[in-house]
């Protein structure tokens, strides 16, 4: 399969490269000048992009977005959280537009921050959007995702709290454990919809083929507030995990971004993933804990 990837710098966008240049034709857009045939020049802010480069691809995947926790929320870094992501996901779009054969599959990136705060609800696919920010910015990003040509089959990734041995939340929440100083925060009863990065990669290429459109929920099948996680964790490393960090020193600390990024509570099914046959790989905290362990020690 020929894939356009989009944001392959991240995380997720690193070993999605790694895993799908396995089985795949994979070339990347950059914004720089391109190092190779592997690599195509774009300007996402400029809306500027070969139609050549989506008419190459059965599929593109698109991962384009500034870091959520890349910096503090000021309102410039706010309008950033927006541009990087509806601008690249509009110029990707409009190449599909106007291309005489367009991509077969179009997988645009969203996140859990779609569903907002919602306490112990159950969040399927087809719950409402919240009232965060992040829910506000999910939303233009998918309407953006949206406007692709009918004939593409268009799959939004809701994706939740990825745990990478590289980046995310994991590594901030593994050093106190392994200082035995491990740390809760806030409540700790706040629903976390973790996914290890190896389901979230396999997830992502599952996809690729598999007969679903619309928004997908990319989290692991067994919820767990964030209290859980943490015991986990320290059970595998044999640490305890006896302090918490109370809400509301969080919040007057890093503001907006503590309460949306760690407090919020968004109890993720991935209903459509389920039902589609994926199977995962550590579906429970109890098998993330020691999948974390396998990739810290290894």
């Amino acid at each position: 399969m020929r894939i356009l990837l989009a944001g392959a710098s991240g995380t997720i966008g690193t070993a999605l490269t790694r895993e799908l240049e396995k089985n795949h034709d994979v070339v990347r857009l950059v914004r720089r000048p391109p190092k190779g045939p592997s690599q195509i020049r774009w300007d996402p802010a400029a809306g500027r992009l070969d139609v050549s480069a989506v008419e190459w691809a059965d599929a593109v995947i698109n991962l384009s977005g500034a870091g959520i926790a890349g910096g503090l929320w000021t309102r410039a870094y706010k309008e950033t959280l927006y541009s990087s992501r509806i601008m690249p996901t509009r110029t990707l779009v409009t190449a599909m537009r106007a291309a005489e054969n367009p991509p077969e599959v179009f997988i645009s990136q969203s996140a859990s921050g779609y569903y907002g705060d919602r306490g112990d609800e159950v969040l399927t696919e087809a719950a409402d959007s919240g009232d965060t920010l992040l829910a506000d910015i999910c939303r233009r990003w998918e309407a953006e995702a949206r406007q692709a040509p009918d004939a593409v089959r268009v799959v939004l990734t809701r994706t939740g709290i990825v745990m990478a041995k590289g980046g995310g939340a994991l590594p901030n929440l593994l050093i106190p454990i392994r200082l035995f100083a491990g740390t809760s925060l806030g409540s700790g009863r706040q629903w976390w919809p973790w996914i290890s990065l190896n389901d979230e990669i396999r997830a992502l290429e599952f996809l690729l083929t598999a007969p679903v459109s619309g928004p997908v929920n990319l989290s692991a099948p067994s919820p767990a507030p964030l209290d859980t996680v943490a015991l986990q964790l320290g059970r595998a490393f044999k640490r305890p995990v006896w302090f918490r960090v109370p809400g509301v020193v969080l919040t007057t600390v890093v503001g907006q971004l503590a309460y949306e990024l760690l407090l919020v509570s968004a109890r993720m099914e991935p209903k459509v993933l389920t039902d589609a046959g994926f199977a995962f790989d550590e579906p429970t905290p109890e098998a993330l804990a020691q999948w974390v362990r396998r990739i810290m020690t290894s």
